[in-house]
């Protein structure tokens, strides 16, 4: 028990901090409940007043409205601006942040945290429509449309949606904030909800008065959930902290993405010259590769290979065969390939703790479309000659972006996931790495879209490109280090609950000093027993092993 601690183990207030501590939590919890009550009574007046047509508040949202519309249409790079600004508070995105934060959060296995971000966002979810459908407000109408959005007005979801989600989110991982930087991320998290906000009234989509509910409606939201977290644990004896320190301040160290790497790169601005260098080799290849296709291979045994079997699959082209290969030729699209990085990066930093790995991946799909453009534009060569069911693309044929950036994503998945897992479904990813690019390949060569040496030209980049990255970033370093735990090694029976549960029970610390011992105590940097994670989590355990 410390010093500051305001209740026994019993629930009753402690002597020796008397009244103190319970008053000043008593002053948070009525402020807090003040402020909840002032956003709700706001967003009831703006209700009422806009269910009784109140003139001035209509004059007041058509003429704002208006007034916007009149500065923005004129300009559609500023439209553009506003736009891409807008979908920061749409439901995709958002859903998508919390969705991954949920899954950080279990992983991290703070489920009182994932539990909160779940009825937090259910909640709005389920206000923002309900609301729509009781008022029945119609969308403003301004000259010059430049964006149109379905559904009623009143309130603004992009408004409420943001301010809930932003602000759960903001309240789960400030403890990861230094408490200098605080200030500084609610500033920033302000700025993007009262941006997304003034987007929507600029692109004439929402009322001045919509927008304000959405605000005042998700602040109050927020607030009661809040609330119900703090009062959860006082319940269960933990201290109420201030909301400037999170809902749980002892879990800083799981809520951080990666807490336990030193440095991203030990030699950033060597590593970045030799990745510009490689790039610039790699290109060179592809180059010198392309144009010897394009122009020396008329009339050889080349041609007639790379003419001859997009001819010979076309043979084959039946409807049930188009709609197949259509299918696998989109599982190597931009937006496919952006979708199973969303979902993979954010789930290596959940569970290996390290933000290399990702940096691997990124520059790995970045790299992969820097050198298809690159290499497409300077090598210009056409389409086999035969029909496409694609129709006219804007890139040339050599080398296939499809098929060069489903090897490069696929590998990298695969080179990631080997060292780090020792379980027999390892072997899964190596077989998607096969499978993938070999579907889609055989896809646009049925469609008429590539030549086979153009998949020799994506296996080329893809070979070239990984191995660059893989000697420079060098993603696997703790995994090599003996940061086997942390880098997924599947741990059974009783040392699992050693190793995971040491932190949870001081009793533990007989079982961790064990577990340590026989699982190889010179592991670097991870988050297992012995790492600076379950010293973060149970300092009293840590101090036992070390006496």
């Amino acid at each position: 028990m410390t010093d500051t601690a305001t209740t026994a183990d019993d629930g009753r207030v402690h002597r020796k901090a008397g009244w103190g501590p319970l008053r000043h939590f008593t002053e948070r919890s009525v402020l807090g409940l003040l402020a909840v009550v002032a956003g709700g009574l706001g967003f009831g007046l703006l209700l009422l007043l806009v269910r009784l047509h109140w003139t001035p508040l209509q004059d007041l949202d058509h003429s704002v409205a208006q007034g916007l519309n009149n500065w923005v249409a004129p300009h559609p790079p500023v439209v553009t601006v506003l736009k891409a600004i807008a979908q920061l508070g749409g439901r995709t995105i958002m859903l998508w942040l919390v969705t991954i934060a949920v899954v950080l959060l279990l992983i991290r296995r703070r489920t009182r945290l994932a539990v909160y971000l779940v009825v937090t966002g259910i909640g709005a979810l389920l206000l923002d429509p309900s609301l729509k459908a009781l008022v029945g407000r119609l969308r403003p109408v301004v000259d010059v449309p430049v964006a149109i959005a379905p559904g009623n007005s009143f309130p603004s979801g992009h408004a409420l949606g943001s301010m809930v989600a932003y602000g759960a989110l903001l309240l789960v991982f400030l403890p990861a904030v230094s408490r200098r930087w605080r200030k500084f991320a609610i500033g920033l998290v302000a700025v993007i909800v009262v941006a997304i906000g003034f987007t929507r009234i600029s692109l004439g989509v929402h009322f001045l008065s919509d927008v304000l509910a959405g605000w005042l409606l998700g602040a109050a939201w927020l607030g009661v959930t809040a609330y119900a977290f703090r009062v959860w644990r006082r319940e269960t004896g933990q201290r109420v902290p201030a909301l400037s320190e999170g809902l749980e301040p002892e879990a800083a160290h799981d809520v951080k993405p990666a807490p336990d790497e030193d440095h991203l790169l030990p030699h950033p601005w060597a590593g970045a010259a030799e990745i510009l260098v490689g790039w610039v080799l790699t290109f060179g290849v592809l180059f010198v590769l392309g144009w010897a296709l394009t122009n020396h291979t008329a009339g050889t045994w080349v041609q007639s290979v790379d003419d001859g079997v997009p001819r010979w699959l076309q043979t084959f082209r039946t409807p049930a065969l188009d709609d197949l290969s259509y299918g696998w030729s989109k599982a190597g699209d931009t937006h496919m390939i952006l979708l199973v990085s969303l979902v993979f990066c954010p789930l290596v930093v959940a569970l290996w703790r390290r933000w290399r790995p990702v940096l691997f991946v990124v520059l790995a799909m970045f790299g992969e479309l820097t050198l298809f453009l690159s290499a497409a534009a300077a090598v210009g060569r056409p389409r086999p000659p035969v029909e496409q069911l694609d129709g006219k693309l804007p890139t040339s044929s050599f080398p296939s972006g499809h098929i060069a950036a489903t090897m490069c994503l696929y590998v990298a998945i695969a080179v990631l996931v080997l060292p780090r897992v020792k379980a027999w479904w390892r072997w899964l990813f190596v077989a998607l790495a096969i499978i993938m690019p070999t579907g889609v390949a055989l896809s646009r060569m049925y469609r008429g879209m590539h030549h086979p040496s153009d998949v020799l030209g994506a296996a080329i980049l893809t070979a070239c490109w990984i191995t660059l990255l893989w000697w420079v970033i060098k993603p696997n370093a703790d995994v090599t280090s003996g940061n086997e735990a942390d880098a997924g090694e599947l741990v059974e029976g009783d040392q699992e609950h050693e190793l995971t549960g040491a932190a949870d029970s001081p009793d533990a610390a007989g079982s961790l000093r064990a577990a340590g011992s026989s699982s190889g105590s010179s592991r670097a940097g991870g988050s297992s027993a012995g790492s600076p994670r379950a010293a973060a989590d149970a300092p009293d355990v840590d101090a036992k092993v070390t006496r």
